[in-house]
């Protein structure tokens, strides 16, 4: 029985695994983690993560042939296949600091592999990393090898939150990253044989080590760049008097740009685009690519510019202060259909309004007052370390509420922003809502998925991004 092992219970490691032994009953696996609050999540009726469908699948596995497990060195002494899915955050200081990837979490799972193995292992990159990470890797593996032999591959995950269950069902596409020598094109044949239980042929994909780490960063570059593009459009719409979503809708007709991440925002958020496009910048700089560097910068200095220009309308528009006014809060999540926050837009316009001493009243239907709070205290790239290396408990910033109600939100608030687009959000009473709030009422729908013209008879001044705006927002200066 081929037995995998897959260090790193997150938010990649969990659902593959899951899938995985759902799809191909005749392997075992195993899940590790040094977290025993995690681990205990997982083998609950509470998993750690919401994603639809995640549930019902690790339910009909766990127990049989999917394990969730803190034994590590246990599980990863026995596999014949190691997944590696343990955290790469960005640097936060020395050589690199901002924006390489810290490889300190793959550095120590690498060394710790080398000193339990005692059998031949196929070691897979789960975790987005670096390109040449694959090399480092070896090194270590090599170098500590007591006559075991290490293959390295390079798997990369492709998965969108919200959807993930689904896209490991039926994905576009499975990379696999090897070396080019028989050994390394064994490594490739059978992690191809595990995914060919499910997944056809012509799906799986076969390259070079590198290529397939670099396909990773320059894919996610390539969505994040489109929104960005998108999101520099919208402000020449409202300049203007365009409105964004006609634009999108006709440059998305023509099949070489096509529909998808072209819908306008208030920008980007989630674990991967911003720390891979810094990633990205880090190894083109190392390797004397300055302009090639500068062009990616772009994309992620345009989604600052986007989050600073939300709040900045936000402040001009309640006669140039929010001090002491309550804002409502509708989502905090980086997308509908997760609980994950990770370098969520809310962060970041949450953090502006308070700077200009607003008082904020935030919901959202997945996210708990603790990781708001915890979002909300935290430094920078913090959150991309493994939880019980985050600040214990941070300080609640006390102009926080968080409820459990999108109505008890925008009671006596003076505005609205709308920052995740959950499908409930386009049904509640909006009368209701402009009945209980101070006016003038306003809404900062940074989603664009309200009925604007409906608002309006109601009575708010709205502000959509990249819509025609308000007649009361044409006399309002708006520092950028």
């Amino acid at each position: 029985m081929v037995k995998i092992c897959c260090i790193g219970a997150g938010y990649v490691g969990g659902p593959t695994m899951a899938v995985i032994a759902f799809k191909c009953p005749s392997i075992e696996v195993a899940v590790v983690d040094i977290s025993v609050s995690r681990i205990t999540a997982w083998n609950s009726d509470q998993l750690p993560i919401y994603e639809p469908g995640l549930d019902e699948v690790v339910k009909q596995c766990r127990g049989k042939n999917l394990f969730f497990s803190t034994e590590v060195e246990k599980h990863v002494s026995e596999a014949d296949i190691i997944f590696v899915s343990v955290n790469t955050p960005t640097k936060t200081r020395g050589l690199g600091a901002g924006k390489a990837a810290d490889l300190t979490y793959w550095e120590s799972a690498a060394r710790m592999i080398a000193d339990v193995s005692k059998s031949n292992k196929i070691v897979v990159e789960k975790s987005t990393v670096p390109v040449k990470t694959a090399e480092a890797i070896e090194k270590i593996l090599s170098h500590n090898s007591q006559g075991i032999k290490y293959q390295i591959l390079s798997n990369p995950e492709f998965l969108a939150e919200g959807t993930a269950i689904q896209d490991l069902f039926i994905p576009d596409r499975v990379l696999i990253g090897g070396r080019e020598t028989p050994e390394g094109q064994k490594a490739i044949q059978a992690l191809k044989d595990v995914y060919a239980h499910w997944v056809p042929e012509d799906r799986i994909i076969t390259t070079n080590l590198w290529s397939a780490e670099l396909s990773k960063l320059a894919a996610n570059a390539f969505l994040a760049q489109r929104i960005s593009s998108v999101n520099a459009m919208s402000a020449l719409c409202e300049a203007t008097g365009a409105d964004v979503a006609q634009v999108s809708h006709a440059v998305g007709k023509d099949i070489r740009i096509g529909s998808k991440f072209l819908n306008a925002s208030v920008g980007f958020g989630g674990s991967c685009f911003q720390k891979d496009i810094l990633n990205l910048v880090y190894i083109c700089e190392c390797n004397g690519l300055t302009e090639v560097a500068n062009y990616w910068k772009q994309v992620i200095k345009v989604n600052d510019y986007q989050k600073n220009r939300f709040v900045n309308r936000i402040v001009s528009s309640m006669f140039n202060t929010v001090s002491g006014k309550k804002i409502a809060v509708l989502g905090f999540a980086f997308k509908k259909d997760t609980g994950d926050t990770r370098e969520t837009p809310a962060i970041d316009v949450c953090k502006g309004l308070l700077g200009d001493k607003s008082r904020l009243s935030i919901y959202d239907p997945q996210v708990t007052e603790d990781q708001i709070q915890r979002d909300l205290s935290m430094k920078k790239f913090d959150w991309d370390h493994p939880i019980h290396l985050q600040p214990m408990s941070p300080s609640a910033v006390k102009e926080v509420t968080v409820v459990w109600d999108a109505y008890q939100a925008t009671k006596d608030a003076h505005g609205i922003c709308i920052l995740t687009e959950w499908d409930d959000f386009k049904t509640l009473d909006y009368q209701k809502i402009f009945d209980n709030m101070q006016k003038p009422a306003f809404i900062f729908d940074g989603r664009n998925i309200l009925d604007v013209a409906k608002l309006r008879e109601i009575g708010f001044i709205v502000y959509s991004i990249g819509k025609p705006l308000d007649p009361w927002f044409k006399d309002m200066q708006v520092m950028s």
